[in-house]
């Protein structure tokens, strides 16, 4: 059986709304210190009703290493937005030192059709020192 493609939806718009850095803390690893914490809205432009069912990240490091991350659910969520309503969340990547990341969402429609939305892309750098 063969799989439907998924149609970018036009409307439905990923947005970074913030981007921190943080050095360490009690539940940072010692060997990969630097934290970066994303603030992400997903809104819904669109005329559809849409349920967000998962996402994957692709992330790039200054040194051409590749990490790609997928799976089930937005921070343990499935979101359903209908037009003109908005999801907003925080998460975090705990590795590369300075790094791109990029990907998408993706879900279903009102009518059961898959749907998918990007993620722009953004870097994570660390700050220079004050």
């Amino acid at each position: 059986m063969q799989s439907s493609p998924s149609e970018e939806l036009d409307g439905l718009v990923v947005k970074l709304d913030d981007l921190r850095y943080q050095y360490g803390g009690p539940n940072v690893p010692p060997e990969t210190p630097h934290v970066f914490i994303y603030f992400i809205t997903v809104e819904n432009r669109s005329e559809r009703a849409v349920q967000l069912l998962g996402r994957k990240w692709i992330i790039k490091g200054e040194e051409g290493e590749t990490l790609v991350v997928e799976g089930d659910k937005i921070v343990g969520e499935e979101p359903e937005l209908q037009p003109g309503e908005r999801f907003s969340y925080n998460s975090f990547h705990i590795g590369s030192c300075n790094a791109e990341a990029w990907g998408s969402f993706h879900g279903r429609d009102q009518f059961g059709n898959k749907i998918h939305c990007l993620i722009p892309p953004f870097e994570m750098k660390i700050p220079p020192m004050a």
